[in-house]
């Protein structure tokens, strides 16, 4: 960080190629001044200033700026482009490799960082100047701290007209660009949609004789299949339930407030956490997971104990965005033929039959990539590849935003871990009614609010022992009002969004 200073007065960028004379000014500076605090007299008179744990702290500092400022940024050769998942990065290899190959003076050069290391270099680079990839494919939380300050300042190139000019903006489905668009701009091109659909253990629910096909709304989901939540040992407590839900797993919970027609925010990306809609669907919510109806338990979505409970079969039913779907058959290839997937049941009978996964990836082009043209060139190319949408689709499950490539026939190919179901088809035939993602760099804190909001109201509803609905949603408002002041509050310290249109 002193380097960052130094740098600024020397009005230079940090991090640059080692023979700049702001480098060499910089460490004259530091040697200097290390060579100062060693003598006898400049030493006495720091100790005046100083106490000796703030000298050694500024030695330390001046030192790390001395060594740092030694470092040389490697050179990379091609346009940079950095990603952070690894199905994504081995299914761009070849296609970057072609790409390479066809553009000899303009090839790519392909970077796999954990997310958490990829924010944090991009908004170095955003922010201080450091070096940051022409392209990144980013995702929703991470792309969205880009938009916290003025327009002009997202450190993406808007690529709104460009998506415009090429006939684009018809081909790729709205909902997809919503989480690359802040104040009306576009930053990015979308890689997915993250429709959701209910994976059902079709093996138990089909051996009960139950047909699914009656099952039209929440409601009828739980009366139909209620025969088959049991307990097994005779403990008093069922050993399989009807989904896996619970008040703490905000992934859920996310999913079920954005299929309701509630959310966090409205279109305009202001807060709207204490909607009456969102106090009825966590009144709701609550007899689900907690009193004498409970239906819902909590299997852990990622671990290997939740994985185990699935093949135990403690749970019917679970959410499912398309991803997963690719994730189940690395991790749980033992539910292979034993599962299906059908479209969420409704929270009204007409109502929506999908949700969205509340995270997604977009290819940015970064403002200070070194040939834009080439990056944009490239990223158009990936995002519209023929042969991504079939090489993703098979390897993760994940659909492509854009609808010219739907009619493909590899998304109408049956897949024998879902009994044989054209998946693809399945994804696709609800897309166009998955409800939009905010781009509010305020949204984990929201939902953060959100989440809170509902555990208190369970722990309320448990020590009231009060579970009806009309009951539980007055409670829910109470707590929503108050989540929803918490968060304006928090939001109008930002300026640049207080006033967005």
């Amino acid at each position: 960080m002193p380097q960052f200073h130094l740098l600024s007065l020397a009005g230079a960028q940090p991090f640059d190629d080692g023979s700049t004379p702001a480098r060499l000014l910089l460490i004259a500076a530091a040697v200097l001044a290390v060579l100062l605090m060693a003598l006898p007299g400049p030493r006495a008179t720091l100790r005046r200033v100083l106490s000796p744990g703030a000298a050694a702290i500024a030695v330390l500092a001046l030192g790390a700026s001395l060594g740092v400022s030694l470092l040389r940024t490697p050179v990379v050769e091609g346009i940079p482009f950095w990603v952070f998942s690894q199905s994504h990065f081995l299914v761009y290899q070849p296609l970057v490799a072609d790409w390479s190959r066809r553009h000899p003076a303009q090839p790519v050069n392909i970077s796999q960082l954990t997310n958490a290391a990829l924010e944090r270099r991009m908004l170095s680079g955003f922010l201080a100047g450091t070096p940051v990839a022409d392209i990144i494919a980013a995702e929703r939380p991470v792309a969205a701290k880009a938009f916290i300050g003025p327009l002009d300042s997202v450190g993406f190139v808007d690529v709104t007209d460009r998506l415009r000019a090429e006939g684009l903006l018809e081909k790729i489905s709205p909902s997809s660009l919503t989480p690359w668009t802040s104040r009306g701009r576009i930053f990015g091109l979308p890689l997915d949609v993250h429709p959701v659909l209910l994976a059902y253990r079709s093996d138990l629910v089909e051996a009960a004789g139950i047909d699914v096909s009656s099952i039209e709304t929440w409601e009828d989901y739980f009366r139909v299949l209620r025969p088959l939540q049991q307990d097994f040992d005779g403990d008093g407590r069922p050993d399989r339930w009807l989904l896996n839900l619970w008040d703490t797993s905000t992934d859920q919970i996310m999913m079920m407030l954005d299929q309701s027609g509630g959310g966090l925010f409205d279109q305009h990306d202001q807060p709207q956490l204490n909607a009456a809609r969102n106090a009825e669907v966590l009144a709701r919510l609550v007899t689900w997971v907690a009193g004498p109806q409970r239906t819902c338990t909590d299997v852990d979505m990622f671990s290997a104990s939740g994985h185990r409970q699935r093949l135990d079969g403690v749970i019917i039913g679970t959410l499912m965005p398309d991803w997963m779907c690719g994730m189940w058959k690395l991790e749980i290839p033992g539910l292979a033929g034993k599962v299906k997937l059908m479209p969420l049941p409704a929270w009204e009978r007409g109502g929506r039959r999908t949700s969205v996964w509340r995270g997604g990836t977009m290819l940015g082009i970064t403002k200070r990539a070194s040939d834009i043209e080439g990056a944009w060139a490239f990223a158009r190319n990936l995002a519209l590849s023929t042969d991504l949408a079939e090489d993703l689709f098979r390897k993760t499950n994940i659909v492509p935003p854009n609808r010219s490539l739907w009619p493909l026939p590899v998304f109408d190919e049956p897949d024998s871990y879902f009994s044989g179901q054209p998946v693809g088809r399945i994804f696709l035939s609800v897309a166009d009614d998955v409800p939009v993602r905010s781009s509010s760099p305020f949204a984990m804190a929201a939902q953060g609010y959100l989440g809170n909001a509902l555990v208190n109201l369970r722990a309320w509803a448990d020590s009231t022992k009060t579970y009806d609905v009309p009951t539980l949603q007055r409670e829910a408002q109470l707590l929503l009002d108050e989540a929803q002041r918490r968060l304006v509050r928090e939001m109008s310290r930002n300026t640049f969004l207080a006033d967005a249109p």
